[in-house]
């Protein structure tokens, strides 16, 4: 199970978690592959709708209710700039693809990167 992203949209604190159930819906909604989603995603390439989705869709995997999800999103999507919306989604997609949000992935890398006390 993917650990959940915790993120204030809305209202309040959410949990957001894309798990490959849903990863097989939002294919189905967007009418192509998480490869190619993921691609167009990191590198800026994406569609507003496929964000919406990718929102809609994580808010259900973390446990908010389906008609909940769709009325946050609805709601307060249009409310931020897209930019904001992509950073909110940023580490979901992380979790998603490599298994660690952004900030963890770099705190490894510096690890594996720092001098030896050796």
């Amino acid at each position: 199970m993917l650990e959940p992203h915790v993120a204030f949209f809305g209202d309040g604190e959410k949990q957001f978690v894309l798990s490959h159930d849903l990863v097989i819906e939002l294919e189905r909604k967007t009418g192509n592959g998480i490869g190619s989603i993921s691609r167009r995603f990191f590198s800026g390439d994406f569609h507003l709708a496929e964000l919406t989705e990718i929102a809609r869709l994580a808010l259900i995997g973390g446990g908010t209710d389906p008609e909940d999800a769709l009325a946050l999103v609805t709601t307060y999507a249009p409310r931020m700039t897209i930019t904001k919306l992509y950073e909110l989604l940023l580490p979901v997609m992380d979790l998603l693809m490599f298994g660690k949000a952004e900030g963890e992935l770099q705190l490894i890398a510096q690890t594996e990167e720092a001098p030896s006390d050796e």
